[in-house]
């Protein structure tokens, strides 16, 4: 069977399971720790395949992957997971949620990247902005990079707003070039 229908159904149960134990939230928190261990420590992904490695070690470190308060939900579906040996599929489990769970509380990822640091002041006029666009709350983060000179870039859902100086050069050399 495929591996994304897989992760989604089993996100699907949990997120169900989650607000009906109004924990949603909290294994929110869980998973997003989860994804992250998973992105951050790429043997994490290799010892969990190993098909040596006992359940119960898998779970401890799974467990410990999910931060040292992770859920008892948390460890509950790790372990279910684990017993279905599905384990190879937990880290888009993890995604998937976090993703069924956005949508399910209408929160929307938006990024703002300048050259130089931003005042929060700056950032949470940003956020209202893009709030007031896709009627629903943020996650906002920004990001340094020095590479576009000057001005920002917006991005949130699929919009992109780029106002820097490095894109406003590159259309003035490429309207030189014609």
């Amino acid at each position: 069977m495929d591996l994304g229908v897989i992760s989604v159904r089993y996100a699907r149960a949990l997120l169900k399971a989650a607000l009906a134990d109004r924990q949603e939230d909290e294994l929110y928190r869980d998973m997003q720790k989860l994804s992250q261990s998973f992105l951050e420590v790429p043997e994490l992904r290799f010892t969990i395949d190993n098909p040596m490695l006992v359940k119960d070690k898998k779970q401890a470190l799974l467990e410990t992957a999910c931060g040292p308060d992770a859920s008892l939900l948390a460890k509950r579906f790790i372990a279910l997971v684990l017993k279905e040996d599905r384990g190879n599929a937990l880290q888009f489990m993890a995604a998937s949620y976090i993703t069924l769970y956005r949508k399910h509380k209408n929160i929307t990822r938006g990024k703002l990247i300048t050259a130089t640091s931003v005042s929060l002041e700056m950032k949470n006029r940003m956020k209202r902005l893009v709030e007031n666009k896709t009627n629903g709350s943020v996650e906002f983060n920004t990001e340094v990079d020095k590479d576009i000179i000057g001005g920002f870039i917006l991005e949130y859902d699929t919009y992109r707003m780029d106002a820097t100086v490095k894109s406003k050069l590159r259309r003035i050399a490429a309207e030189l070039k014609k």
